[in-house]
């Protein structure tokens, strides 16, 4: 298979996805969980041809969105220049959400708390799939903040790490904490989950925060133009 990203591209359509819903809520003054639990109405499973159908249901995704929110505390108003955003993302048959309470020192980005809820079924190695959703959402913070390939003169440019910036521990969040959504539902693969939803919470938080809404990836280098 070929695409951008080793070839998914489930993960860059989240970001367009989510980031956009938050936007629309924005303008139109809605809360962006319950705009979202809307989109999604009553619970029911829906014919799906992509990634981990035949079917998407409704119901799971909104489980996970609304458990996310909750352990993020998304009801609770910051005073503290703090700021939150929130993503919820469906493949490969699972439901993921993420969400990110982040502030800014200075020109430095500071995540304070990273949640992931997932459901992938009746679960047969719990620890096996926190572990999986903690270096999904690490990979998935180190990618949305600073990787980026570019080619110039047929070349890539980036030759080692010193120019492809990996998350270091400073700039990590102290905790990724993942809750297991209790189901007994025929089980799924979780090796992607815990990277599609990171990349638009962590946008949709920063802009909570700074005002300021970036809609191209990375998101460190538009970040730093546009403050």
């Amino acid at each position: 298979p070929r695409g951008w990203w080793r070839a998914p591209l489930h993960t860059f359509h989240a970001f367009a996805v989510q980031s956009f819903i938050d936007e629309i809520a924005f303008e139109v003054r809605r809360d962006a969980v319950e705009l979202r639990l809307e989109m999604l109405g009553e619970p029911r499973e829906i014919p799906y041809r992509g990634h981990g159908g035949p079917v998407f249901d409704t119901g799971r995704m909104a489980n996970v969105l609304k458990l996310c929110a909750e352990k993020i505390r998304w009801k609770e108003k910051r005073t503290d220049g703090r700021g939150i955003g929130i993503a919820c993302h469906f493949t490969f048959g699972g439901y993921t959400a993420h969400a990110f309470e982040v502030s800014m020192e200075g020109e430095r980005l500071r995540i304070h708390r990273a949640i992931c809820v997932v459901d992938v079924g009746r679960v047969v190695n719990p620890l096996g799939l926190e572990a999986q959703m903690m270096g999904g959402t690490i990979d998935g913070i180190s990618t949305a903040l600073n990787l980026a390939i570019t080619v110039r003169d047929g070349q890539v440019e980036q030759k080692n790490f010193p120019h492809y910036p990996l998350l270091k521990m400073a700039d990590a969040p102290k905790k990724v904490e993942v809750h297991i959504v209790e189901s007994t539902r025929d089980p799924v693969g979780g090796g992607e989950m815990g990277i599609a939803s990171v990349a638009p919470a962590l946008a949709n938080a920063i802009f909570a925060t700074t005002t300021v809404r970036i809609r191209k990836l990375p998101l460190l280098p538009e970040l730093m133009r546009m403050l």
